[in-house]
C-alpha cells in the first residue's frame, strides 16, 4: 500500500511538473508574441493586456497556436473560429448555434442578389459580409474566404465582443447592436434609440435618472441574462405558419408567401424555399413555437410592466402587420396581374411569372468592367423595385415601429410610405397598361 502511495505521489508531481513546463513555455512564447506585436500591431496588445484572458493568463498561443514565430511564417498562425472560442464558453457558443445570428451568412448566400454583386462587398468586411459575417462556416467555406483575401472574417464572437479585449461589458451596451441593426430594412437601433425605452437608457448614461431606475436596452429583450439565443415571434420576415384565421389576413398572408418564393403561385403548395425558411427559421411554423417566443418576449416585459399591458401592446403591433398586410397583398396583387396579362415577362432563372422578392436586383447598372456584374441577368422592373421596396423597407419599418415603441418611426417612415407606394404603383400600372394597349 505504501508502495503505491509513493507511485501516485510521484505521477501527481510528474503531472504537475509537466503543466508548469507547459506553461512556462506558453508564457516564454507570448513575452515573445507581446514584445514583437508591441511594433506592428500596438492597439491589439493592448487590447488583450486589459481583457479577462489577460487576468485569467489565457495568453496568445492559446487561440493562435504556438507555430508562428517569426515575420516569415505568419501563415502558420491559427486565425480561431468559434470553436476555438467554445473550448472555454460552451454554453454560450451552444446558445449562439440556436439563435438567429448563427444564420447571419447562410441567408445572406440565399438572396440571388449575393452572387452576382462584387465579392469584397459580399464576402469581405465593408459590405453586407461586414455584419452578415455571422455563422459558424464549414471548412470548405472558410477555405473559399480565405483564398478570395477575406481571411479575417472567420469568426462571430468577435463582432460584439471586439478583439482582443473580447469585453461582456461592451456587448451589453446597444451600441454594439447597432453596428448592423441600422437602416433600410432593419433600423432597429434608430427605432430603439429614439423610443421611450432608449431615450431613458440615454437619460441614465448622462445621470438625469437614478441608477437603479429601468431603462431596458436591446439585450434585455432580446439577449437577456447572457443568452446568445434571439428570436422572436414573427421573425425577420414577419409571416407565420398556420396562417391567421381571419381570412382575408390569410389570404394576404399567402400572397406575400408567393411573392416570397415560398409558396408556388399556381398551385398555391410550399416550394423549396419553404425548406430554406425552415433550416434558417427565419419564421414559426406553427403554432407552439409562435406561443414560445411570444411567451417569452411578456416574461420579458412584465420585468417593468404589468403582464396586461405587456399582451395588449403586442397584440395592436401584431394587428399593425395585419393592416400592412393589406396594403402590400394588394400591390403584390397588381404587379402579379401585368404578368397575367403579358405586359411583364418572366425572364429565364426567376422561378415564376409572379413578383419574386428574393430575385430583386437593378435593371440599370452593369458595368463591362465589373466580373461580377457580367453575370447580371435582365433584372427586376421598376415597378417591381417599388414594391420590394414597400416590402423590405417600409413594411419592416411599420410593424418593426410598433414592437419597439416609437409611433413617430411606425407612421411616418412605414405606414405613409407604404400608401405612398402602393398609389405609386397603381399609377404605374395603369401607365404600363395603358402604354401596352398601343
Amino acid at each position: 500500500m505504501k508502495k503505491r502511495a509513493i507511485l501516485i505521489r510521484i505521477l501527481v508531481i510528474s503531472i504537475m511538473m509537466a503543466f508548469s513546463i507547459i506553461e512556462t513555455k506558453g508564457v516564454q512564447a507570448s513575452e515573445t508574441c507581446i514584445e514583437c506585436h508591441k511594433k506592428i500591431t500596438p492597439g491589439q496588445v493592448k487590447d488583450w493586456s486589459v481583457s479577462k484572458h489577460a487576468e485569467n493568463e489565457v495568453f496568445c498561443s492559446t487561440c493562435h497556436g504556438g507555430a508562428h514565430q517569426s515575420a516569415g511564417d505568419v501563415a502558420k498562425i491559427i486565425l480561431p473560429d468559434e470553436h476555438v472560442c467554445a473550448e472555454c464558453h460552451e454554453d454560450q457558443f451552444e446558445s449562439f448555434k440556436k439563435g438567429k445570428h448563427q444564420f447571419g451568412w447562410i441567408s445572406m448566400n440565399t438572396f440571388h442578389i449575393t452572387h452576382v454583386e462584387p465579392d469584397n462587398l459580399m464576402e469581405g468586411g465593408k459590405g453586407c459580409g461586414g455584419c452578415h459575417n455571422m455563422g459558424i462556416k464549414t471548412e470548405a467555406q472558410k477555405k473559399e474566404q480565405s483564398q478570395k483575401g477575406y481571411r479575417y472574417q472567420n469568426n462571430s464572437c468577435d463582432e460584439c465582443h471586439t478583439r482582443h479585449s473580447f469585453s461582456k461589458k461592451e456587448a451589453r451596451d446597444p451600441q454594439a447592436c447597432q453596428q448592423c441593426h441600422m437602416g433600410y430594412d432593419h433600423p432597429q437601433w434608430e427605432m430603439w434609440s429614439s423610443s421611450k425605452h432608449g431615450s431613458r437608457w440615454f437619460a441614465k448614461q448622462r445621470g438625469a435618472l437614478p441608477k437603479d431606475a429601468q431603462a431596458p436596452t436591446c439585450q434585455s429583450c432580446h439577449l437577456p441574462d447572457g443568452t446568445h439565443n434571439n428570436r422572436t415571434a414573427w421573425g425577420f420576415l414577419g409571416v407565420r405558419l398556420p396562417l391567421p384565421e381571419d381570412k382575408q389576413w390569410a389570404a394576404d398572408q399567402r400572397t406575400i408567401l408567393k411573392a416570397l418564393g415560398v409558396l408556388n403561385p399556381e398551385t398555391g403548395k410550399p416550394t423549396a424555399r419553404l425548406e430554406a425558411v425552415k433550416a434558417m427559421r427565419l419564421a414559426r411554423l406553427d403554432r407552439e413555437s409562435f406561443q414560445e417566443e411570444r411567451d417569452k418576449m411578456i416574461k420579458r416585459c412584465a420585468r417593468c410592466h404589468s403582464e396586461r399591458y405587456a399582451r395588449k401592446q403586442l397584440e395592436m403591433a401584431d394587428k399593425m402587420i395585419r393592416q400592412t398586410d393589406r396594403l402590400l397583398a394588394e400591390a403584390i396583387e397588381i404587379v402579379a396581374g401585368l404578368y397575367k396579362d403579358g405586359i411583364l415577362k418572366k425572364h429565364a432563372d426567376q422561378l415564376f411569372g409572379y413578383p419574386d422578392f428574393f430575385y430583386f436586383m437593378r435593371t440599370d447598372y452593369s458595368p463591362a468592367s465589373s466580373e461580377s456584374y457580367k453575370r447580371l441577368p435582365a433584372g427586376m422592373s421598376y415597378i417591381e423595385q417599388v414594391l420590394f421596396q414597400m416590402y423590405m423597407k417600409h413594411r419592416m419599418r411599420s410593424y418593426q415601429a410598433f414592437f419597439h415603441m416609437n409611433p413617430d418611426y411606425a407612421y411616418w417612415y412605414g405606414w405613409a410610405m407604404m400608401t405612398k407606394d402602393l398609389g405609386h404603383i397603381k399609377a404605374l400600372a395603369a401607365e404600363m397598361r395603358a402604354t401596352h394597349m398601343k
